[in-house]
């Protein structure tokens, strides 16, 4: 598998509020026996990922994945009302029940506190073990994952080893730890211009299980559920996602995006049936018109797929693009398929230009072991022009810079 395959979703007509366009993804039939929800947590989170490392990010909440094959219908906090977890915590002994919690900053009374409290998490996804009232050989149908966060730690650990040979332009530092810390910011959908109000005027299709999303008409991310009655429950948790500079600013920056308009004109129409026949016709052309972008940005990339859990017959992965440094549109993002490769849940991040740099100068680097003299021919540019680039990337603390001056006045 190297590309998305969206079969079996289509579009509807797309819902316009000033910069942000929300085109709505409807199924004919739900993805059989796999459903969706969320569990709310404290907000910032710490991830134990590896031996000696964390990840470290705001997490508002957790999806749970429960592939049974029975309804589990969400409660009123977005939890689970009365299934296998019963509103448990994280699976690891944090539990506590999602209605006793709140969001930093809403407690009631004058006092405030002085700091948030992290929320510990073991690994990006989790297995849940059956709750109570099962047998205790009762098959585990259940994994909680950090929606976004798992495709982001994915991109945070490209080539996170650092040199795979100790070259003397490297750190001691880089070569022991690798490029630890890695870091990139992101903006909270609360912070995008318009999208709490074209989330709070959305109107929700019959069947709808997705929605793309649109910033100055360029594609911000796609988001997919199994089951309408997840994307319901979830379709507020778009607020809480991160989103790329580029989507910031484009929401910030940019102005009113045309809205599409159907015109028939009215010398074809002499019936009900001449009408019914030109606004499905119209229908058509607005699927036409989104598919054809969607290609475009999303579906025609090549991307290095990585299992990361499998569920009975569904598999999550997360994704990464080529970093291709001529095409501009480029996502990461976290997917679960069937046995056919359909996908039945969908999350993407819109990467800003400098973040494809740097996913496509480490590809480079990694490429050539690490070789500054190799990865700057291979990039038809010169020792010092790559050494630039590598400190524009913030990468510069992990080269010698003894060494490196050296080097630059030899090739001069």
């Amino acid at each position: 598998m190297t590309r998305l395959d969206l079969t079996g979703l289509e579009t509807r007509p797309a819902q316009v509020w000033g910069g942000v366009r929300l085109v709505p993804l409807v199924r004919a039939e739900p993805m059989p026996g796999l459903r969706l929800h969320a569990e709310i947590y404290a907000g910032l989170g710490a991830v134990a990922v590896d031996k000696g490392v964390e990840y470290l990010a705001y997490v508002p909440h957790g999806f749970v994945a429960d592939w049974s094959g029975e309804e589990s219908h969400p409660g009123p906090d977005g939890g689970p009302g009365g299934g296998q977890d019963g509103g448990r915590g994280d699976g690891h002994g944090n539990g506590r029940r999602a209605q006793q919690r709140a969001s930093y900053g809403t407690q009631l009374g004058d006092a405030r506190p002085d700091a948030m409290a992290v929320h510990h998490h073991h690994r990006m996804v989790k297995r849940r073990r059956p709750g109570k009232g099962l047998s205790g050989g009762a098959a585990t149908t259940r994994c909680r994952f950090l929606p976004l966060h798992l495709a982001l730690e994915g991109y945070l650990s490209l080539h996170f080893g650092g040199p795979s040979v100790a070259w003397e332009e490297w750190s001691r530092q880089a070569v022991r730890q690798g490029f630890s810390p890695r870091e990139e910011e992101a903006y909270l959908g609360l912070d995008v211009r318009g999208l709490t109000d074209a989330l709070r005027v959305f109107e929700i299709h019959p069947g709808q299980c997705g929605v793309l999303l649109y910033t100055a008409d360029s594609l911000a991310a796609a988001f997919v559920v199994p089951h309408p009655d997840d994307y319901r429950a979830l379709h507020p948790s778009l607020l809480q996602d991160l989103y790329g500079e580029l989507v910031h600013q484009y929401a910030f920056f940019g102005g009113p995006v045309a809205d599409f308009e159907a015109r028939i004109p009215d010398r074809y129409v002499t019936t009900l049936a001449d009408l019914r026949a030109r606004a499905v016709a119209q229908e058509r052309l607005w699927d036409e018109t989104h598919r054809a972008v969607l290609a475009r940005e999303l579906l025609t990339e090549s991307y290095a797929f990585e299992r990361v859990y499998r569920m009975g017959s569904y598999e999550l992965h997360r994704f990464l693009p080529p970093f291709s440094r001529g095409r501009q549109e480029q996502h990461i993002g976290e997917l679960i398929t069937d046995h056919k490769g359909r996908t039945a849940y969908l999350k993407t991040f819109r990467l800003s230009d400098a973040q494809v740099r740097r996913g496509h100068l480490l590809n480079v680097l990694a490429d050539h072991d690490w070789g500054l003299a190799g990865a700057a021919e291979a990039l038809g540019t010169t020792y010092e022009e790559l050494v630039r680039r590598i400190k524009a990337a913030g990468f510069g603390p992990l080269l010698n810079e003894h060494v490196v001056a050296r080097r630059i006045a030899e090739t001069k």
